[in-house]
C-alpha cells in the first residue's frame, strides 16, 4: 500500500447533452474512449470499462472500446470492471484479452465476474438455474489459461479440451482479478485460483470489508499462494466545491437508481439516501477533491488495499462533467491521497 495506484471505470453510461437530450449509444461509446484518452493524460493507472447488455450501458463489446483506448493511449493499463464470464467462452475471453495486450504493448488487464445483471444469460442461451457452476467452472479454466502452455480441462458446462493451445501468447502474462461483491465464499475462490481480489464496494462502509480482505490473504496462504493484489471499485463525483458535485451527481443518480429499482423492488432514492452515501460511512466519493481525497486515502488505509478505482460515470451524468471530473480526480485528488498516506506512514 506504500505505492497504491488509481484508476477510473465506466459502464459507458448513455448521458444526456446540453440541451438534455439522451445521446445515441454510438456517441457514448466515442466519449468513452475520448475519457480514457484525458485519463492517460493525467497520469492515472487504469482504465475500466463495463459490460452490459442494457439500454443504460452502451459498452457490449468491452475489449472493442478498449482497443480503440490503447490506440490514442501510452501508459494507462486498460481493463474491465467487469468481463460476464459466466455467460462467456474462457477461451475466447483469454484470446481477445491477450489480444488486447499486444495491440496496447503489455497494457491489459481483466476483472471478471459473474455481473449484477442477468441480461446476458438469456441473451446467450444459459440457464439461470447454472448461475453458480457456469462461473465456478469457467473461473477454473481461465486460470488454467493464464499459464498459457497446453491445458487439458473437463467441466459440465463446455466441451472438454485436451491438450489445447490458446493464441496468441502474450509477452509478459496477463494480469486478472475478480470481481467480488463482499461474500466469503466469493473471496475464497477468488484466493483458491490465484487471481486478485476488486471489492465492488457500492454500499455502506469501506471498513465493513476489512474481514473479506484479512480472509483473501489468509486464504492465499493456505492455498499455497504469493501475495496478491486488493482493489476497491466505488462510485464518486469530483467538482470544484461540495456543492456543485453533490448538485450535479444526485439528479443523474437518482434517475439510475429508480430505473434499475423499478425492476429490483428498490425503494425510491432520496436526498437522504444521497447524504448518507457521500458522508464517512457511505460508499459514494462525491465531493471537492480534497474531501474525495480524504476519503479514498482513508478507505486504502482501513483496508490496507492497492488500487482504488473510481466508477466516474452515474446514470446520466453529462460527457463535459465527467472529463472535468476525471482532470480534477488526476490532477488533484490523486496527489493529495499520496500526500495524507505519506504523512500517515510518516
Amino acid at each position: 500500500m506504500s505505492h497504491p495506484q488509481f484508476g477510473l471505470d465506466t459502464f459507458g453510461d448513455v448521458t444526456i447533452d446540453a440541451t438534455g437530450q439522451r445521446v445515441s449509444d454510438a456517441q457514448a461509446i466515442r466519449d468513452t474512449v475520448d475519457q480514457a484518452v484525458l485519463a492517460d493524460g493525467v497520469g492515472l493507472d487504469f482504465f475500466g470499462v463495463g459490460e452490459h447488455h442494457r439500454q443504460e450501458f452502451a459498452i457490449s463489446s468491452p475489449e472493442i472500446v478498449l482497443a480503440a483506448a490503447a490506440a490514442r493511449t501510452e501508459r494507462i493499463h486498460l481493463g474491465t470492471a467487469v468481463t460476464v464470464l459466466s455467460s462467456d467462452d474462457p477461451v475466447r475471453v483469454f484470446e481477445r484479452f491477450s489480444t488486447l495486450d499486444a495491440v496496447s504493448r503489455g497494457r491489459a488487464e481483466v476483472i471478471l465476474g459473474r455481473g449484477s445483471f442477468i441480461e446476458s444469460f438469456p441473451l446467450f442461451g444459459y440457464d439461470l438455474r447454472d448461475y453458480e457452476v457456469l462461473f465456478e467452472e469457467k473461473l477454473d479454466l481461465f486460470a488454467h489459461l493464464l499459464g498459457e502452455k497446453p491445458v487439458t480441462w473437463q467441466g459440465t458446462t463446455r466441451a472438454p479440451l485436451t491438450g489445447a493451445d490458446v493464441f496468441p501468447k502474450t509477452e509478459n502474462g496477463l494480469t486478472a482479478w475478480v470481481g467480488v461483491g463482499g461474500s466469503p465464499e466469493s473471496v475464497v475462490r477468488t484466493a483458491k485460483y490465484g487471481y486478485g481480489l476488486m471489492l465492488a464496494i457500492i454500499g455502506g462502509s469501506a471498513a465493513r470489508f476489512r474481514p473479506f480482505v484479512d480472509l483473501f490473504h489468509h486464504s492465499l496462504n493456505e492455498f499455497g499462494h504469493d501475495r496478491r493484489p486488493v482493489g476497491v471499485h466505488s462510485p464518486g463525483h469530483v467538482a470544484d466545491t461540495d456543492e456543485q458535485a453533490w448538485e450535479e451527481l444526485y439528479p443523474a443518480m437518482e434517475a439510475n437508481r429508480n430505473a434499475i429499482g423499478a425492476e429490483r423492488g428498490w425503494p425510491p432514492y432520496s436526498r437522504l439516501q444521497f447524504q448518507h452515501d457521500v458522508g464517512p460511512e457511505g460508499a459514494v466519493y462525491a465531493g471537492s477533491p480534497d474531501r474525495v481525497a480524504q476519503k479514498i486515502a482513508a478507505t486504502l488505509q482501513t483496508l490496507g488495499a492497492d488500487r482504488f478505482d473510481l466508477k466516474f460515470s452515474n446514470g446520466t451524468l453529462s460527457h463535459d462533467r465527467l472529463m472535468r471530473s476525471i482532470e480534477l480526480y488526476g490532477t488533484r485528488v490523486v496527489p493529495r491521497v499520496r500526500e495524507i498516506l505519506a504523512a500517515g506512514e510518516a
